[in-house]
C-alpha cells in the first residue's frame, strides 16, 4: 500500500508539473508575435488593375461574402446588385474556440486598412501574419499561393474604395481556443517552405492550370470540400472527397439545426461533380443556378460573377483528380 501511495503521489506531482508547464507555454505563446517577410508589393492606380481586384474580391476570392457587416447586408447586395462596403464586423462563431469577426477592409485610417502599409497587407494574405505581427487563421485566409499580380490587384481595389469608419471587435478566444491556437500549426503563419506563389497567375482560360489556381489559391475549396480535423482545421483525409457539415448562414428565420455537408467534388461515380453531364451545364450552375438553399454557406453569389473561362477551368481541374471518397447524397442538408 505504501508503494502504491508513493506512486500516486509522484504521478500527481508529475501531472501538476506538466499542467503548469503547458499553462505557462499557452499563456506566453497563444498570441505571440511572429517574424515573417514583408512582400515588396504595392497598390496601383491603373483602372484595369483595380477592376481585376474588384473581380477577385467579389468573385473567386469571395472577400465580399465575409467582410460585409452581416449576412443581411450581403443579401442586400445580392438583391440590388449594388456593392456594399467591405467594412467588416461579420461574426463567425467557432465553438469551442470562440468567436471571430471579419475586419474592416476599407482604407479608413483609424479602423480600416488605411493605417497599414501595402506590404503589411500583402504579408497578411501570403503568410497569414497580421500587421501587428500576430497570426491570422489560415483556413480563413487561404491565399499563400496567390500570385503577386493578384495580390497587387486586390490591394489596388481596396485602396480605391471610400473609407468607412467602422470599429470591429477583436476575436473572443475561449481557453480551449487559446490552447489550440498555441499548439496547432493551422493557427501559425505560413512559411516560404509551404507556399509557391507565382508572379503572375495562369491566364483566364478553360484550362486545368487556371482551375487549380482558382480552387487552391483563391476559392479555398479545399477547406470546405475535404475532411478536416474539427479542432485544428487540418485536412486529415483525401482532398475534395467531401467535407464535414458546416453551420448555416446567420440569417433571420434560418433553422440553425440544419447544417450543410459539402459534397464530393472528385470524378467518382455518384459524386456531385458527376451529376453535370458536360462543362456547359457545370458553368450554367454557377452563373445561373443561384443559391438553392438560402442558408447554404457556399458562396454561390460570388462565384456567379466568375467568367465562363474561369468556371470552365475549375471543371477541368476537378475532372483531373483521382476518384475518391463516397457518393454524395442528393440532399446536402444534415440535421444536427
Amino acid at each position: 500500500m505504501r508503494i502504491l501511495l508513493q506512486i500516486l503521489k509522484w504521478l500527481g506531482i508529475a501531472l501538476v508539473t506538466i499542467g503548469v508547464g503547458v499553462s505557462l507555454y499557452v499563456w506566453r505563446t497563444w498570441d505571440r508575435v511572429w517574424d515573417a517577410p514583408l512582400p515588396d508589393l504595392h497598390a496601383s492606380t491603373d483602372p484595369a488593375v483595380i477592376a481585376r481586384g474588384q473581380y477577385l474580391a467579389y468573385g473567386p476570392a469571395h472577400c465580399a461574402e465575409c467582410h460585409m457587416t452581416s449576412a443581411e447586408v450581403f443579401e442586400r447586395y445580392v438583391e440590388t446588385g449594388v456593392h456594399q462596403p467591405l467594412s467588416g464586423g461579420y461574426a463567425f462563431p467557432a465553438p469551442p474556440l470562440g468567436v471571430i469577426y471579419s475586419r474592416n477592409l476599407t482604407p479608413d485610417r483609424e479602423t480600416g486598412i488605411g493605417r497599414y502599409t501595402d506590404s503589411q497587407i500583402a504579408r497578411l494574405l501570403r503568410y497569414a501574419v497580421k500587421p501587428n505581427g500576430r497570426a491570422s487563421i489560415r483556413p480563413m485566409m487561404p491565399y499563400g499561393d496567390m500570385s503577386d499580380e493578384d495580390i497587387v490587384a486586390i490591394l489596388s481595389f481596396l485602396r480605391s474604395e471610400p473609407p468607412i469608419r467602422h470599429s470591429v471587435a477583436d476575436a473572443e478566444w475561449t481557453l480551449v481556443g487559446k490552447v489550440i491556437k498555441s499548439l496547432a500549426p493551422t493557427f501559425m503563419p505560413r512559411t516560404d517552405a509551404e507556399i509557391r506563389p507565382p508572379k503572375t497567375s495562369p491566364p483566364s482560360q478553360p484550362t486545368r492550370a487556371r482551375g487549380e489556381y482558382i480552387v487552391r489559391a483563391l476559392g479555398n475549396c479545399v477547406s470546405c470540400h475535404s475532411p478536416l480535423d474539427q479542432l485544428t482545421f487540418v485536412v486529415n483525409g483525401t482532398e475534395f472527397a467531401g467535407g464535414l457539415p458546416i453551420e448555416p448562414r446567420s440569417l433571420p428565420g434560418v433553422d440553425h439545426s440544419l447544417w450543410f455537408a459539402p459534397p464530393n467534388l472528385t470524378p467518382l461515380p455518384g459524386s456531385a461533380l458527376m451529376r453535370f453531364p458536360d462543362r456547359d451545364t457545370f458553368v450554367a450552375r454557377f452563373q445561373k443556378g443561384g443559391r438553392k438553399y438560402n442558408a447554404s454557406p457556399m458562396p454561390w453569389n460570388c462565384y456567379a460573377t466568375m467568367t465562363t473561362d474561369d468556371i470552365a477551368g475549375i471543371y477541368e481541374f476537378l475532372h483531373s483528380l483521382p476518384p475518391a471518397g463516397e457518393a454524395s447524397p442528393q440532399e446536402p442538408t444534415v440535421k444536427q
